[in-house]
């Protein structure tokens, strides 16, 4: 096999890859989010993507089909928010609705299992809503069909942050465009990001509860909710290593 990624094979060699169910589709959800004036708007694809094609690599018979890269509303309290400029979001029905009908089609082609790596925290309970409804909707057709939705960061161990954070760990929370996904992205697309743009921000400390319209005080300026300043290349290898590792093991 040449590439793990659909979108490169021509449709025979799909086809001869993907009969009789043989081969577990992963599909990337992420989202386009601002995550500071240091990094791009899209490591939230960049991230799940890089992982999918390094999961498929190590594992077998895997292939990666292209990304959704539109993802769920950015809440103020773990993406700063959908009142930035760029980050551009779609309604929760609108990704169920999406995600429902991308794995219907792989499911129509012959594929029966499937795995959602999701980078967008916010995505997740609509990522539960599409694979719910079709597998029920395949069940009643007499189809078996099985799906794992995973997020990369479950896959972090307590010992991998603790080299990461040597000064503390404040939490998954306010870790967005802060140290973990910026050391990621260093790793993979250091083109991407420019630290010396970086705003160094204490994190982020919101109220026990949400309010519509957002209030856009709760978050910097910068739109990160914890500083990325000791970000590392490294840090960010450490990182992926364990998590491909971690999702390789699982799912084999």
């Amino acid at each position: 096999m040449n590439s793990v990624k659909i979108e490169n094979l021509d449709w025979m060699t799909y086809q001869a890859l993907t009969e009789q169910g043989r081969c577990r589709i992963i599909l990337p959800v992420g989202a386009i989010e601002q995550h500071g004036p240091h990094m791009s708007l899209n490591p939230d694809v960049l991230i799940p993507s890089h992982i999918g094609e390094q999961v498929a690599s190590r594992g077998d018979n895997m292939l990666v089909a292209p990304p959704i890269s539109y993802g769920y509303k950015s809440q103020v309290k773990s993406g700063g928010g959908n009142f930035f400029p760029g980050t551009t979001c779609v309604s929760g029905a609108s990704l169920e609705n999406y995600v429902f009908d991308v794995l219907q089609a792989y499911v129509n082609h012959g594929n029966r299992e499937f795995i959602l790596i999701n980078g967008h925290f916010e995505n997740s309970m609509h990522l539960c809503e599409a694979a719910d409804r079709l597998v029920n909707k395949c069940r009643a057709e007499g189809i078996s069909i099985r799906i794992y939705l995973l997020s990369y960061w479950d896959f972090i161990s307590e010992e991998t942050i603790a080299k990461v954070f040597p000064d503390g760990f404040t939490g998954w929370a306010v870790e967005h465009g802060g140290v973990l996904e910026t050391s990621i992205m260093l790793k993979i697309h250091p083109e991407l990001v420019d630290m010396s743009k970086a705003v160094d921000v204490e994190p982020a400390s919101f109220p026990p509860y949400d309010v519509f319209p957002p209030d856009p005080s709760w978050v910097a300026p910068s739109g990160t909710l914890s500083s990325p300043v000791k970000a590392t290349a490294e840090k960010g290898e450490m990182i992926l290593e364990e998590c491909i590792s971690g999702i390789v093991a699982h799912l084999n």
